[in-house]
């Protein structure tokens, strides 16, 4: 056996072994509040953020947090259908199914039973694709929202929903998810603004230098 799979092979062992461990623990009633408090990350939740972010930057007329509102939007949709993409392609028991049947599935696959959609992990994808889009519009966002996706994560493998392997491949579907939006709506935002103050002047207050 190669190097290259020996290493592969111990961190295989090594997601495994270090995610059931800890979500032995997710019966505890710590484990389970923050589980509960994660769930901010879930889909609807979050497109409910984007969208309160867009009524309150056009309350305000403040163009900024609009645009935010509506990159972080894009940004989940975005990061939502790659994940969704992988679920239909691969299944993985989740960690407490896992302990419950003393045994796992990690192949390709389409299963629509809940208890085997672990890869990747779809909150850590929209937590991780929404915090990078409103880090770039809104002044101060950055940091609270790292905090929280990185608490989100977190909780994860504590409460059985998802490895560690998992939470990075959710990261990156939802880091790259974003990027890539980013690219266009930097693009077309400040077409559509302009077109915007001229059209809505009350809604939203265009700066010209």
């Amino acid at each position: 056996m190669s190097k290259t799979k020996k290493a592969a092979k111990a961190v295989a062992k090594a997601d495994r072994e270090v995610t059931l461990n800890a979500a032995r623990h997710r019966d505890e009633p710590v484990v389970k509040a923050a589980g509960f408090l994660a769930e901010i990350a879930d889909q609807p939740q979050l497109v409910a953020t984007s969208l309160g972010t867009v009524a309150i930057g056009l309350l305000a007329r403040r163009p900024e947090v609009i645009r935010g509102g509506l990159r972080m939007l894009a940004a989940h949709a975005a990061a939502t259908f790659v994940k969704s993409a992988i679920k239909h392609s691969i299944d993985r028991t989740r960690p407490a199914k896992a302990i419950e049947d003393g045994g796992a599935r990690f192949e390709p696959g389409d299963s629509h039973d809940h208890d085997q959609n672990s890869f990747p992990s779809g909150h850590t994808a929209g937590a991780v694709a929404v915090a990078r889009a409103a880090s770039r519009d809104i002044d101060g966002a950055g940091a609270p929202a790292a905090l929280i996706t990185v608490a989100v994560a977190a909780v994860q493998p504590a409460n059985g929903k998802h490895y560690l392997s998992d939470l990075v491949v959710g990261a990156a579907v939802g880091w790259i998810a974003e990027a890539l939006v980013s690219a266009v709506f930097d693009r077309l935002a400040p077409v559509v603004e302009a077109a915007a103050a001229d059209k809505v002047p009350l809604l939203i207050e265009h700066k010209t230098d």
